[in-house]
């Protein structure tokens, strides 16, 4: 093809790639018109040339012998020496960076980035360590070599002057990708295990830019956390539907095995909060004629804040009422797995109570009692403390508020209770197999992938699809809400009372599917099930609309007049032998 056209490039890349398309990354690398012929010993390079010297007889086509250089231990390819320990940096580009002085104007700092971005895989953090070197390119801004940028400067030439070498990795170990996130950059590093040693195979750094720094997103939830979470927007669920495909698994950082990854590692583990320790609980309950609520206020050890606001749709006592806040705050700090409670009420008949100083003679306020310590056993320290009603008016606020719903906020929780707490029956049941969600609630909360490769294969690609709630699982998708997932037992509940009960009208099976996942339920077999049900139902069976028509026997249509009807059928073709390939049968 004519040369200096903008795609002559890529074209001849593509024709490389489809004829070499048989050893490429197994006995040779190409780029463009350089290639490379790669072995682990003496006697399989010679095979490997063999084949590429086959493939380019074929094809027709010839190589510069001035250009070819044969069983060599270290080349230089596409700018970076290959050697049997891996890929080191080239010595001449390194040392032009160790050569330079310190830049004098905007020029000579182009020069020196442009020749560290050539570098940038040998670099760990690399954006954050160039980042004052860079802010002196920022438009409207003055030439100033402060002295940051020399340290800057003097700490490239410093990581420069002895480079990691980049391994190549082996197939079958599995590959470890360190992930920090700072203010100016992102950074990564892969790594491999060899020997006990954490290896470095590349370094990755990108630079955050405008708009990219002024959005700060502070989490205590680690990336497997977040890219399970039920409230995913669009792309990060495609995001996480994606890396389902791959073989990945979350885990803390461990031991440091390699000098190369100190740097990155020291930068990448920040200093972070201390999330345990102990958490504060105020509630307060209110009852008068026009309803009765409760205020509940939670404030953790790491400054969270969660002020919660209950409605309650029956009829409570001023006592209930503060029982059902003290429920409800310890349910709200059971559900987010905190360890140590404190819990401050203004009410003294309830602290005392519950810590056996009162007794409880009224059967509804034992019920709450007897409820109230089996949730406190769940702590490893709870304490109830008594506190005068001015220093908890904000709970009590948010109690009257959530009485008389009058000036609900938008910054509180808001939550309607039909039924107390203590109607609410436990069900315990001692024997139960194992259902279909047991493997996967399994993976989402610890990990566990089942023995054998396929099936484990399948549950990683399904769990993004899911989500863990409390001890909950639920279905997700792009546009569904979420759907509660049951078990065989209760799926043949809700299908009885979807298809036969109150609302029920004895629908179809694929109508009866949709309208169960509209209410909010799922489990796999919910169509084949729903087709199923309506077959056994006798209702359905019995008045049902069936084709009406009485039974004839068949008979001969009369023609009115000759040739009325015309048919024919063409047959063929047929194999020739002397006759006909096609024939037509013609009939009136």
């Amino acid at each position: 093809m004519p040369f200096g056209l903008k795609n002559a490039g890529a074209t001849y890349q593509r024709l490389m790639d489809k004829v070499f398309k048989e050893v490429i990354g197994q006995d040779i690398e190409v780029y463009v018109d350089d290639m490379v012929a790669k072995s682990e010993n003496g006697r399989s390079h010679c095979e490997a040339l063999r084949r590429v010297f086959r493939i380019l007889r074929r094809h027709q086509l010839r190589l510069n012998p001035e250009k070819c250089s044969f069983g060599v231990q270290a080349g230089r390819f596409l700018g970076y020496m290959l050697t049997e320990r891996g890929i080191e940096a080239n010595p001449e580009k390194c040392r032009a960076v160790l050569n330079m002085r310190s830049p004098q104007n905007v020029k000579e700092i182009q020069q020196l980035m442009g020749k560290v971005v050539a570098l940038s895989r040998f670099v760990s953090r690399i954006s954050d360590i160039a980042t004052p070197v860079l802010d002196t390119l920022k438009k409207g801004r003055n030439f100033a070599w402060t002295l940051e940028c020399e340290e800057a400067f003097l700490r490239l030439k410093a990581m420069l002057a002895t480079p990691p070498i980049l391994i190549r990795p082996k197939v079958g170990q599995p590959l470890q990708l360190y992930i920090s996130i700072t203010e100016n950059a992102i950074n990564s590093a892969l790594v491999q295990e060899r020997e006990k040693e954490q290896c470095p195979m590349y370094f990755i750094s990108k630079t955050l830019q405008g708009p990219e720094r002024s959005i700060i997103v502070r989490t205590d939830l680690p990336i497997q956390q977040v890219l399970r979470k039920p409230d995913l927007a669009g792309r990060m669920v495609a995001w996480s539907v994606q890396l389902s495909e791959f073989n990945i698994t979350f885990e803390k950082r461990g031991p440091i095995k390699a000098q190369a990854l100190a740097d990155f590692i020291t930068k990448l583990t920040i200093e972070q909060e201390q999330i345990e320790g102990e958490w504060y609980l105020l509630v307060d309950g209110s009852s008068n004629q026009t309803g009765s609520g409760a205020g509940v206020i939670l404030e953790g050890p790491n400054g969270v804040l969660v002020e919660q606001s209950l409605h309650f749709n029956f009829k409570a006592s001023n006592n209930q009422a503060e029982y059902e806040a003290l429920l409800a705050g310890m349910r709200l700090v059971l559900e987010i797995e905190a360890k140590r409670l404190i819990t401050k009420s203004d009410s003294k008949l309830i602290t005392r109570q519950v810590n056996g100083e009162y007794q409880a003679k009224d059967p509804r306020l034992a019920k709450y009692k007897e409820r109230a310590k089996t949730m406190a056993a769940s702590f490893e320290s709870f304490k109830l403390l008594h506190v005068p009603r001015d220093q908890n008016k904000r709970a009590d606020l948010l109690a009257k508020l959530a009485s008389t719903r009058r000036g609900l906020q938008r910054l509180v929780i808001h939550e309607n209770i039909n039924t107390p707490k203590i109607e609410k029956p436990e069900v315990q049941c001692n024997e139960q197999g194992r259902t279909w969600m047991e493997p996967l609630v399994e993976y989402l909360k610890e990990g566990k992938l089942p023995v054998d490769l396929a099936e484990a294969g399948k549950l990683r690609k399904e769990a993004p699809k899911y989500a863990l709630i409390g001890q909950q699982l639920y279905r997700r998708g792009f546009s569904s809400p979420l759907l509660r997932c049951v078990d065989p037992q209760e799926a043949e509940y809700v299908i009885k009372e979807v298809h036969e009960g109150v609302c029920g009208t004895h629908i179809g099976g694929r109508a009866l599917a949709g309208k169960i996942a509209r209410t909010g339920y799922y489990w796999p077999s919910l169509k084949a099930d729903c087709m199923d049900y309506v077959k056994r139902c006798d209702t359905c069976q019995r008045f049902a609309d069936n084709h009406q028509a009485p039974a004839e026997q068949m008979h001969a249509v009369m023609s009115p007049w000759p040739f009325h009807k015309w048919g024919i059928d063409i047959l063929g073709p047929f194999p020739r032998a002397g006759s006909p390939s096609h024939l037509a049968n013609l009939s009136f």
